[in-house]
Parts: structure tokens; sequence; C-alpha cells
């Protein structure tokens, strides 16, 4: 199920579990934890809290959701920023993780987060917005459950926005509105349009070499065919081992890159130097080597692909790789909120 971000007062969004950003001792603190108790019954809830003592920063317990539309409530406690260099981020990662597994061991089927740990325990709100979205991501690459991120002030939900919204206007500034395949798709090959699809076809020749950086491509009409295909570039398997060689990865960290290939695959692709992958592959090896736009251009133009700039699916992986973002996770939100096909696994 995907991951949705809303606006909204959390004691009133109805999931099966809410999560409060609890005080680490058992008494009723502000912002958050003072709306939930309010909302609970604050002397039913603050008994059910004594009882379970102290909670560390990161750890996560739950008690029952009581007057609220939520069965339970998972209390955690966030860090406090103290300049970023003392595990906050890792501590704050662990209070979703936490939480995901106390919503697994419950059976529960959606959970609904506020922005943990950006009230007054001073938490950069985009530093936030990115933890809690990333761990949300990889929790649901391998579980089934419907994840809501409450947001209640205006400026939280303007930032976990802009990064779809950044996006859409790359698109705007950047689409190139191509109408010549539709208009001449009835009769492409008659005499009047042939000079047309003909530039078409070279136009396309012309972009696909730009992004080589090899040898130039050389004219068929003036070499046998022999010699034509002596003078070939690189295969997309022989130029991606070359990248791989450059990045100084391990196998087992481009494989295992945010899950995004099995250990089989990588290796049975690797194997044949005239394998011919489909284009999410490549894309997909691309975000896995962080490979900068001029070098992802340059391995998906040895497959035979282009990011077009007519095709709105093709400018947003412009966009994140242009952007140095390479979490294929990231990038199937961004393709889900605007109704693409997302990138699978490759297996």
């Amino acid at each position: 199920m995907p991951l949705t971000v809303v606006r909204n007062d959390i004691t009133k969004v109805e999931a099966d579990a809410v999560v409060n950003t609890a005080n680490p001792k058992p008494i009723v603190g502000g912002g958050t934890d003072n709306a939930i108790y309010e909302a609970a019954g604050r002397d039913s809830l603050l008994k059910a809290r004594q009882a379970i003592g102290d909670i560390c920063p990161g750890e996560a317990v739950y008690t029952s959701g009581f007057r609220l539309p939520a069965k339970y409530i998972i209390h955690t406690v966030g860090p406090e920023w103290v300049g970023g260099h003392h595990g906050e981020a890792a501590i704050l990662k662990s209070c979703y993780e936490n939480c995901l597994d106390i919503a697994l061991d419950l059976g529960l089927k959606s959970i609904a987060f506020p922005l943990l740990a950006t009230g007054v325990n001073g938490f950069p709100k985009d530093k936030a917005i990115d933890i809690a979205t990333r761990t949300f991501y990889s929790f649901l690459e391998n579980h089934d459950m419907e994840i809501i991120l409450v947001i209640f002030d205006k400026e939280s939900f303007k930032i976990s926005g802009q990064r779809f919204a950044d996006i859409t206007a790359y698109i705007a500034q950047n689409y190139v509105e191509d109408r010549l395949d539709e208009e001449y798709e009835m009769d492409m090959y008659s005499y009047g349009n042939r000079r047309n699809a003909m530039h078409l076809e070279r136009l396309h020749d012309i972009e696909l070499n730009a992004s080589l950086k090899e040898s130039p491509l050389k004219d068929p009409s003036r070499e046998s065919l022999e010699e034509y295909l002596k003078g070939g570039d690189k295969t997309f398997v022989e130029k991606l081992q070359e990248y791989i060689d450059a990045s100084g990865k391990s196998a087992s960290e481009i494989w295992d890159c945010e899950h995004m290939m099995t250990k089989q695959a990588y290796y049975k692709i690797l194997k044949d130097k005239d394998y011919h992958p489909e284009k999410y592959i490549a894309i997909m090896f691309c975000l896995a080597l962080e490979l900068s736009l001029e070098d992802s251009l340059d391995l998906l133009a040895r497959a035979g692909y282009m990011l077009s700039r007519s095709r709105s699916a093709d400018l947003v992986v412009r966009w994140h790789l242009a952007n140095k973002i390479y979490s294929y996770r990231q990038l199937n939100a961004a393709f889900e909120s605007m109704g693409f096909p997302r990138l699978e696994k490759i297996k």
C-alpha cells in the first residue's frame, strides 16, 4: 500500500494505530503528546503510560487507543537535536522502525505518524521528512501496510510537497511537445511525409550519438558490413563493467543497494556481453552506481534508450539523476504521485 502525506490533526485520523511523540517520563508533555492525551482521555492514558514507566530515545511502546479513532497508541521518544553529530538521525530512524515493528507484531493494517522530533526537540524539518520517508519506503518494500504521515503545520507540509513540486516544475520547464509522430501516424511512409520521418530518425541518432563518449557513428554507406561491425562501440554490459570498476563499489553494494536487484540477476547480466536490458533495468543500474546524468545517458544509449524531453516519465528520471537523488524508492514515490508505473526489482 502507498505512503500518504496529509495535513491534518493526528487525533482525527482514522488508522489502526497512531504514533505519539512521547515524553521519556510518564508525564503529559506538550504539542502532539498533549493533544493525544486530551483526545484519548487524559486520566486513562496517563495511568496506562505510568504502568510502562520511562522510555529511552528511539524506543517505542504501545497502549490502548482509548477514545481515539485508533485501536492503539504507539509511544516513541524522539532525539533532541544538538547539531546533528550525536546520533540524532540514527535515533530518529529507530523511532520509526520500532513503531513499525510494533504495528507488524499487532497485525495492523494502517498506522499514522506525526513528524517526529521536529517540535520542541528541534530536529530540522527537511531532514526529519527525508528520514521518515526513506524509512517508510524501505519498510513498504517488504510489508503491506498503509502508512500515513500526518503533518499539522503549514511549513512542514510545504517542505514535504516541495520534492514533487520541484519535479513538476522541472517537467514544465523542459517538456518538448513533439506532435510529429502523431501528425504522421496514419501516413508515415507516404511520399509527402517520408522525408519528415527520415528527419526524425536522424535527430534521434544525433541525440543518441551525443550521449556516447566513444567514436562517432560511421557512415555505413562507405564501408563493408564486416568493417562497419568492427567499428562498433562498447556494448551495454562492457560499459556497465567499466562504470562498476570506476565506482569502487563491491558487487554486493550494487546488487543489494536498496534491494534493487537479486544477486542472481546481477551476475547473470554481467556474464552476457551482448545482454540487452529493458529500459528500467538500465535506469536501475544508473541509480545503483550513482552515475551523473551525462554518464547515465551514455549507459542508456548503449542499450538503445534515451531519456526523452518529450516524455514526462523520462523527465522525472532526468530530474533525479541531475539532482543526485539515487534512491529508487524516492523515484518510485515520484512516479506514483504522477500516475506512472513503478520500477520493479530486477529478478
